[in-house]
């Protein structure tokens, strides 16, 4: 890795062990209080793994949210690759991939911007979306027509994937309806998600 790159991202770990919002902490402890999180994968510089606390008064409250990073040699001059490795229902984010649209990821990027800014900003996407400027077309349309579901949807996600505490009854019987038929789970859910939990209609799209 670029020297210059290897040196800056050293120093903008220990920014973010320092800062208020971090440093190491347990599920419980990130929930409680920890907001962002940082930590090397396998002792490198260029791969990192992001962890962010779904905010307060959201669908994601509750929910722990892991992110790849991967730093370009490059850096400070290119933004790092970021995408969320855990699964997440949001208008600005793929719920393929884990792809995020967020402008200072791409065009907005700027030298000065760090890993602990990029990352709460992110978490603040989860509190603001933006469905006009979608990552995921099938969510922002959920999100634009029928919110109180898009919420409710949310939340079923944060709970399965993310730790998140509010589990939804009704959600998960026609998940295991779907599985009793032998759906894949997050095939049956992803169904169930983008035909707004109508169970006739997530059936024909799995089996046509």
């Amino acid at each position: 890795m670029a020297n210059i790159a290897a040196k800056r991202i050293k120093r903008e770990f220990k920014e973010v062990m320092k800062s208020e919002e971090v440093g190491f902490y347990t599920a419980e402890d990130l929930v409680a209080g920890g907001s962002i999180k940082l930590e090397l994968v396998d002792e490198s510089w260029t791969e990192l793994q992001g962890q962010i606390a779904g905010p307060p008064d959201t669908p994601y409250e509750g929910g722990t949210f892991l992110l790849e990073i991967k730093v370009p040699e490059t850096y400070p001059f290119n933004p790092p690759k970021i995408r969320f490795m855990t699964k997440i229902w949001h208008p600005n984010v793929s719920s393929v991939t884990g792809a995020i649209c967020l402008d200072i990821l791409k065009d907005q990027w700027a030298a000065a911007l760090t890993l602990r800014t990029v990352l709460l900003s992110i978490q603040a996407l989860l509190s603001a979306a933006e469905p006009n400027d979608p990552q995921d077309a099938v969510v922002a349309k959920q999100y634009r027509d029928n919110i109180h579901l898009f919420n409710m949807t949310a939340r079923h996600w944060t709970n399965v994937y993310a730790g998140g505490p509010m589990s939804i009854w009704e959600f998960n019987q026609k998940v295991q309806r779907l599985l009793d038929m032998g759906v894949d789970e997050h095939q049956a859910r992803v169904a169930l998600s983008t035909y707004d939990w109508q169970l006739e209609r997530a059936t024909e799209q799995l089996f046509s």
